[in-house]
C-alpha cells in the first residue's frame, strides 16, 4: 500500500478542477489550484445536477452536500411551449442553483481542507508542472490549452454544431424547465428557460447558424442581443428583460478524445469531453470525472499502484458512461438543430418528441412519470384505451396498432429486417428458409421480411444467396408464403428484390464477409469499376447501357415470379452498397453518361428500374425502397441528397421508405450506438412526409414505441432481436400487458403465453 501524500497541481479553477482538489486533498494530498480568473468571474448562471450525481457527491464528500442541499432549487415540471399552447409535462425531478454560488461552496470547501487556491495567475503548462508534481489535472474547459499542447497524445477531435446560441438570465423564476418555440419570419428560434434561485432563471436561446444571420443577431453586441431576444420570448418572460455575463453568440463544439491521460497528467470535465447543454450535462460530467479519478487514485495507491495506472483506471470507468452521454447529447443537439421540421407536428407529438430527443426519456419511463399526459399523447396517436372505465390505465401500446400501405394493413408496427442467411442451393430457398420466416411470423411481427433475394445469378453476393430467376426458385418461395398466410394469418410476408453488384462473388458471412471467394468466382459488374476493397476484391466491370436494360428486365421478371408467389409487399433493396446502391452514392458512381454525375443522373437507373417493377407488381400491393441515407465517409451521401432521393422514389410510387445507413464503402467510419440510424429516417419522414420504416440497433419495445408516438417513424424493423427470440414481438406484447387482436398467439402456442415461473429467490 502507497501513503505517502502525493504533490497534485490542478490548472482551472472551475467545478470539475475545484472538486477534484477538494477530494484529492481530502485523501492527503498536497494539492494547489490555479485559477487564471478571479473569485467571483464566472460565464453562465444556473447549473442543474442529477439526483445521481448528488448521490456521487453525498458519498463521496457530504459537507458539500449539506452545503449543495441548503442553496438548491428543486421542480419536477417541463412546460412545452408550441404555437401559443402550454403543455406540462411531470415527475421529472431537477435541481438547479447558481454558478457563481456553486464555485463559492467549493473555494470554501478547499480553502478548508489546505488546497492552495491561486486566484488570477496563469497556470505554466501542464506537462512543465509535471515535472514538478506527481500528478497534474487539466481541468481547463473546452478550450483546453493543455489538451492542444499534447494534442499528440490526447487525439482530439472538435465539432462545432449548426446553431448559434447565447447565455442570458432572467431576474425571476421560472416555475418550471421551458421549452417554447418563436416561428419567426427568418426561421424558427428556441428559448430554453429554467429557475437557479428564488429570483433568477437561465435562459438560453439558440437558432441555426442561417436564421441567426438572417435575424442579424451577426452584428448585434451583448445588450441589443438580450435586448431582441427578451422581445422575441416576451410572452414566456412576462415582458420582463434579460441580462448578459459577457454572453456572445457561438456554436456548441462537442469534444472527443482518443485518450484522456499521458504519463501523470489527466482532462477531465470539458477539457476531455463535452456534451451539448440540452441535456444540462457539462458540470454534471465534470463532477462524475472528479468523483472517478479520486476514486481510482486511492484504489490504485491502495493496491500499491502508480499514478499512470490510476489514470488509465479512471479512463477506463468513466469512458462508457460518457460516450453514452455524448451519444445522448448528439441526438438531442441534431433535434434542436432540425426543430423546423418538427413544429409542423401536433402539440402533444411535438412535446412527447421533445422530451424523448435524446433517447434517455422514453415512453415507458415518462408513462411512470406522467401518465396522464402519456396517455393523452396516446389517444392523439389513436391508441385505444384496453379498459374504458380507466382513464389513466394502460392503453394498447403503439406497437399495436395497424398500418396501411396501399392495400395492405398489417396488424402492428413490427417488421422483421431483411437478414442474409447464406442458406441456399442454386438460389433455391429450403427447409432452413420454411423454418426461419415462418417462426418469426408465428412470433407476432406484422410485416417478416426475407432476406435480400437476388435477381439473377451474377447478383448473388455468395453462392448460397437465395434467388428468384427460375421457376424452381419461386415454387419453393410460394410454399414458404403459402406456410405464412395458412399458419400465421394476419402476418404479412415481403420480399426484398436486389443484385449485389461489386459486392458479389463473396464467401458467406461467418467464412469472411465481404472477402472473394477462393475459386469458383464470376465476374462483377457496377455503375463504375471500383472495387470494393482496392487490392482484395475483384475489380467489376461498368455496365454499359445495353447491360442496364438487360437488369431492368431481370428485376422485373423477378417481380412477376414474387407477385406469383403471393408476397404482400416488395422491397427494392438500394442500399449498402449493393449495385443499385451503387448508382446512388458520389463515392461508387463515377460514371459521364447519362447514369452518372448530378444525383438525377445517378438516380435514372435505379429509377428505371423501381418503375419496372412497379409497372409489373400488383397495384393493390405496397412497394418499398431501401436506401442508405449516408455512407459514413467524406464526399458521400448528404442529409440532403437522401431527401431528395428518398423524395424521388416516393413521387414514383414507393409507399414507403425503409431507411438505413452506410456499407457503401468500405472504409465507413459509423456512428454506432442505440437505434443510431433512426435520426436519419425521422429525417426523411418529417421532412417530407412520406411513410418511413426505420432500422439500426432498435433493440427494446420501449424504442419501437417511442418512436412512432413521436413521429419519428411509422414502422421500425429490428432484426438481431428476432434471432435472438423468434417470438419476440409477442413477449413483448406480454410484457405490456397487451393481448388484443395486434399480437395474437397461435392455438397451438397458447398455453405459452404466459412467461414460465422461475425459481423462488
Amino acid at each position: 500500500m502507497t501513503t505517502s501524500a502525493l504533490r497534485v497541481a490542478v490548472v482551472g479553477g472551475g467545478p470539475g478542477g475545484l472538486y477534484t482538489a477538494a477530494l484529492l486533498a481530502r485523501q492527503g494530498h498536497s494539492v494547489e489550484v490555479w485559477e487564471r480568473r478571479a473569485p467571483e468571474d464566472t460565464f453562465g448562471f444556473g447549473v442543474v445536477l442529477s439526483d445521481e450525481t448528488l448521490g456521487g457527491i453525498e458519498r463521496a464528500d457530504s459537507v458539500v452536500h449539506t452545503a449543495l442541499g441548503a442553496e438548491f432549487v428543486r421542480w419536477d415540471d417541463v412546460d412545452v411551449v408550441h404555437r401559443g399552447r402550454l403543455l406540462t409535462s411531470g415527475g421529472h425531478g431537477f435541481a438547479a442553483l447558481g454558478r457563481r454560488r456553486l464555485l463559492e461552496i467549493l473555494h470554501e470547501r478547499c480553502a478548508g481542507l489546505g488546497v492552495r487556491l491561486r486566484f488570477r495567475a496563469g497556470a505554466p503548462d501542464a506537462f512543465a508542472l509535471a515535472t514538478t508534481h506527481d500528478l497534474v489535472v487539466a481541468a481547463d474547459g473546452v478550450h483546453s490549452a493543455t489538451r492542444t499542447t499534447g494534442a499528440a497524445h490526447f487525439r482530439p477531435t472538435v465539432t462545432e454544431g449548426r446553431c448559434r446560441y447565447i447565455w442570458l438570465a432572467a431576474d425571476f423564476a421560472f416555475d418550471a424547465f421551458r421549452f417554447e418555440i418563436a416561428e419567426t419570419e427568418h426561421g424558427v428560434m428556441q428559448l430554453h428557460a429554467y429557475p437557479y434561485s428564488a429570483d433568477a432563471s437561465t435562459v438560453i436561446v439558440e437558432m441555426r447558424e442561417e436564421v441567426w444571420r438572417a435575424a442579424g443577431f451577426d452584428l448585434c453586441d451583448e445588450d441589443e442581443s438580450a435586448a431582441r431576444c427578451a422581445k422575441t420570448f416576451a410572452d414566456a418572460l412576462r415582458g420582463r428583460p434579460l441580462r448578459g455575463n459577457r454572453s456572445a453568440w457561438t456554436r456548441f463544439p462537442t469534444v472527443v478524445c482518443g485518450q484522456w491521460s499521458h504519463g501523470n497528467v489527466a482532462l477531465v470535465g470539458d477539457a476531455a469531453h463535452t456534451a451539448h447543454f440540452s441535456i444540462g450535462s457539462g458540470t454534471k460530467l465534470a463532477v462524475e470525472d472528479a468523483l472517478a479519478l479520486a476514486d481510482a487514485l486511492a484504489a490504485a495507491r491502495a493496491g500499491g499502484r502508480g499514478v499512470p495506472e490510476a489514470l488509465a483506471a479512471y479512463e477506463e470507468d468513466r469512458r462508457p458512461a460518457v460516450a453514452s452521454t455524448q451519444r445522448a447529447a448528439a441526438a438531442s443537439m441534431r433535434w434542436f438543430e432540425e426543430i423546423d421540421s418538427y413544429v409542423a407536428q401536433p402539440a402533444r407529438q411535438f412535446a412527447f418528441n421533445l422530451l424523448t430527443r435524446s433517447r434517455r426519456v422514453t415512453h415507458d419511463n415518462l408513462r411512470l412519470r406522467d401518465p396522464r399526459f402519456t396517455r393523452a399523447v396516446e389517444r392523439d396517436f389513436g391508441c385505444p384505451q384496453q379498459d374504458p372505465q380507466d382513464p389513466l390505465g394502460s392503453g394498447t401500446p403503439p406497437m399495436f396498432t395497424p398500418f396501411t400501405l396501399r392495400g395492405l394493413t398489417l396488424r402492428n408496427r413490427v417488421v422483421v429486417s431483411p437478414m442474409d442467411m447464406y442458406s441456399a442451393r442454386d438460389g433455391v430457398p429450403g427447409d432452413f428458409h420454411l423454418v426461419h420466416l415462418g417462426a418469426r411470423a408465428l412470433g407476432g411481427a406484422g410485416l417478416v421480411m426475407t432476406e435480400m433475394v437476388c435477381v439473377s445469378p451474377e447478383g448473388r453476393i455468395t453462392p448460397a444467396c437465395a434467388g428468384l430467376w427460375t421457376a424452381d426458385q419461386a415454387a419453393a418461395w410460394k410454399r414458404i408464403v403459402d406456410f405464412v398466410h395458412t399458419s400465421a394469418p394476419g402476418a404479412a410476408l415481403g420480399v426484398q428484390l436486389g443484385h449485389s453488384g461489386r459486392k458479389g462473388s463473396t464467401r458467406v458471412m461467418w467464412e469472411g464477409m465481404d472477402e472473394p471467394l477462393p475459386q469458383d468466382n464470376w465476374p462483377l459488374v457496377a455503375a463504375s469499376a471500383l472495387p470494393w476493397k482496392p487490392g482484395v476484391s475483384a475489380v467489376p466491370r461498368a455496365l454499359t447501357t445495353d447491360d442496364l436494360g438487360a437488369i431492368r428486365s431481370e428485376f422485373a421478371a423477378a417481380a412477376v415470379r414474387a407477385a406469383d408467389c403471393g408476397f404482400d409487399l416488395l422491397e427494392l433493396h438500394c442500399a449498402h452498397g449493393y449495385l443499385l446502391s451503387g448508382f446512388l452514392s458520389p463515392l461508387t458512381n463515377q460514371r459521364d453518361d447519362a447514369y452518372g454525375g448530378p444525383l438525377e443522373n445517378r438516380l435514372r437507373f435505379p429509377l428505371e428500374v423501381f418503375d419496372a417493377v412497379r409497372e409489373v407488381w400488383p397495384q393493390d400491393r405496397p412497394m418499398t425502397v431501401r436506401l442508405s441515407a449516408t455512407d459514413w465517409a467524406p464526399g458521400g451521401t448528404t442529409p440532403e441528397e437522401a431527401e431528395r432521393i428518398a423524395a424521388a422514389f416516393a413521387a414514383h410510387g414507393a409507399d414507403a421508405v425503409d431507411v438505413s445507413t452506410g456499407q457503401v464503402v468500405a472504409d465507413e467510419r459509423p456512428e454506432y450506438g442505440r437505434s443510431y440510424q433512426t435520426p436519419h429516417a425521422d429525417r426523411i419522414r418529417n421532412a417530407l412526409g412520406v411513410p418511413v420504416i426505420a432500422v439500426g440497433a432498435i433493440s427494446s419495445w420501449d424504442d419501437v414505441n417511442s418512436l412512432l408516438l413521436a413521429g419519428r417513424a411509422d414502422l421500425c424493423a429490428v432484426g438481431r432481436p428476432h434471432l435472438y427470440d423468434p417470438n419476440w414481438t409477442l413477449h413483448a406484447a406480454a410484457d405490456q400487458d397487451y393481448a388484443g387482436p395486434a399480437a395474437p398467439w397461435p392455438d397451438p402456442y397458447r398455453a405459452g403465453s404466459r412467461k414460465p415461473p422461475t425459481g423462488r429467490g
